[in-house]
């Protein structure tokens, strides 16, 4: 890291604290060179993953827009907020594992599904009539059937 003070790039770390959470360290250093004293911080760089939407449209993936379609899906339902928010969490961590920049809405909708599905099956029932835009009883009969199969 170059010194602040005389341009020079040797430095020795002093400090080290985690900050913000965990998702900034602090680093206290000291030059090599002028012996003086200055503070850095390092965080992970996160590159911008867009969700391509269903009409070519294109926005930066927010896990709050997930976040409140699972909170709508288990409305009046016993799940509590910290089961929502690892999901939330681990749909987060899928998205950014993959390494893609860009993700369809399509595959965050499923990946929100298959979470549900394992959560509560009436959360997961009423996102998928929405997600999968249910458009008569019988595609939401279908739907339901699929799970009484798998209960079996």
């Amino acid at each position: 890291m170059k010194c602040m003070y005389c341009g020079c790039i040797d430095s020795k770390v002093i400090d080290s604290r985690s900050a913000d959470d965990g998702t900034i360290i602090r680093r206290r250093r000291e030059c090599i060179q002028c012996g003086k004293r200055f503070t850095t911080y390092e965080t992970v760089e996160n590159t911008p993953i867009f969700v391509v939407k269903t009409n070519g449209s294109r926005q930066a993936f927010d896990t709050n827009k997930i976040k409140s379609g699972i909170i709508k899906a288990c409305e009046k339902r016993p799940v509590s907020t910290t089961v929502i928010d690892k999901l939330v969490e681990d749909i987060q961590k899928k998205v950014y594992n993959s390494l893609a920049q860009e993700i369809t809405s399509k595959e965050i909708g499923e990946m929100v599904c298959e979470g549900l599905k394992n959560i509560d099956e009436v959360a997961y029932v009423r996102f998928a009539s929405v997600y999968r835009s249910f458009t008569d009883t019988t595609s939401f009969i279908k739907e339901l059937e699929k799970i009484v199969k798998k209960d079996k």
